[in-house]
């Protein structure tokens, strides 16, 4: 390798980590402040908060990495552009087509990682983050409740007050519980409760003492009540209660379904590498700017480019979900069309005034 290619090289990954670790930073602080404005912490802890943050940036790499590598392209050689050592290049018979390798060079290993984050690391941490989301929305964690306040979760219809809760103990006393399953609701009321956990099968129940327990019927004028001296609730284990989730599910096992959402799912991940290597050479024209152009139009073409590829990769995705689109050519019909339009770009910028040398 020569020196030209290593300060290549370095040029294009000089910027890259920089753009990934302010996009990472970015999308956590996005999620820390969605998480916030959700109360999770309420009901799960700063800990587990963090840990599921974790999660979601992990996920969201395999679109931040090729964003930032794309990124990196443009701004790297577009410093070269810009200072004109591009043209030194030429000059010294370096020839634009030497600028194509160390950038291959570069986005091969990386694309190689995003395949992997895609394949294995997506699946992973999509199943833990389910999970620990199953966790923040279960029906009864009042560990971490406190008096005087309503704790409601939209997705199951729930509704939780305490009038009082003992720190030391964690006793709480006249305990409200709404819960909606279909056309039924029920209310339960308690004087005081407790959470702990069970001896047999180790999961969190609450233990309620005298109580009512109301269960109204939409469409029927028979509705329940019921006295209790002692009622207890167990936590729904959080790995059932999630049930298939096909994003979840490891790569093999989508690629050996024949559903819809399945197969989409499955070429999500197996086009991520290609998507990263397209995105990394598209930019090497996009960087290219002449003296008479400024430097926003080629930022905003960047931009433009990349939102249109992007945005119809989901649009692919969802086409195949939904059987409008066969599983061939499923979601490759796009990156076959990114692919004859990075070649194209190329030829024109780079190849061209090489024929015209033969003529």
């Amino acid at each position: 390798m020569s020196h030209i290619e290593r300060y290549i090289i370095r040029e294009v990954l000089r910027p890259f980590s920089f753009v990934l670790i302010i996009l990472v930073a970015l999308f956590a602080c996005f999620s820390s402040a969605r998480y916030l404005a959700e109360a999770v912490t309420e009901t799960l802890g700063v800990y587990f908060m963090v840990k599921l943050i974790l999660l979601k940036t992990f996920i969201a790499l395999e679109v931040l990495v090729p964003i930032a590598l794309y990124t990196s392209v443009v701004i790297g050689l577009g410093r070269l552009h810009r200072d004109r050592e591009i043209v030194a290049l030429n000059a010294a018979g370096a020839g634009n087509k030497r600028i194509i390798g160390p950038v291959m060079v570069v986005s091969i290993p990386i694309a190689l990682a995003v395949g992997a984050l895609s394949l294995y690391g997506r699946p992973w941490a999509y199943e833990n983050s389910y999970i620990l989301d199953a966790r923040a929305k279960a029906e009864l964690n009042t560990d971490r409740f406190q008096a005087g306040r309503f704790y409601g979760n939209e997705d199951t219809g729930t509704v939780i007050y305490i009038a009082g809760k003992d720190r030391t103990s964690g006793e709480m006393s006249k305990v409200f519980y709404y819960t909606r399953k279909g056309e039924v609701s029920e209310i339960t009321a308690a004087v005081n409760a407790r959470q702990d956990e069970s001896l047999q099968d180790g999961r969190l129940r609450v233990s309620l003492d005298d109580g009512l327990v109301y269960r109204l019927q939409r469409y029927s004028m028979e509705d329940e009540v019921a006295t209790y001296e002692k009622l207890i609730r167990f936590h729904e284990d959080p790995e059932v209660s999630i049930g298939y989730k096909r994003k979840a599910q490891a790569t093999p096992d989508l690629l050996e379904s024949d559903m819809p959402q399945d197969i989409a799912e499955a070429q999500w991940r197996l086009s991520r590498p290609l998507a990263t290597l397209l995105l990394a050479l598209i930019a090497i024209p996009l960087s290219h700017s002449s003296p008479r152009q400024g430097k926003n139009e080629r930022v905003f073409m960047a931009a433009l480019i990349f939102a249109v590829y992007y945005n119809l990769s989901g649009v692919a995705q969802t086409w195949v979900e939904q059987g409008v689109m066969d599983e061939i050519p499923g979601v490759w019909w796009l990156h076959a069309l990114m692919a004859l339009v990075v070649s194209l770009y190329l030829f024109q910028r780079f190849y061209r005034r090489l024929l015209q040398g033969f003529t």
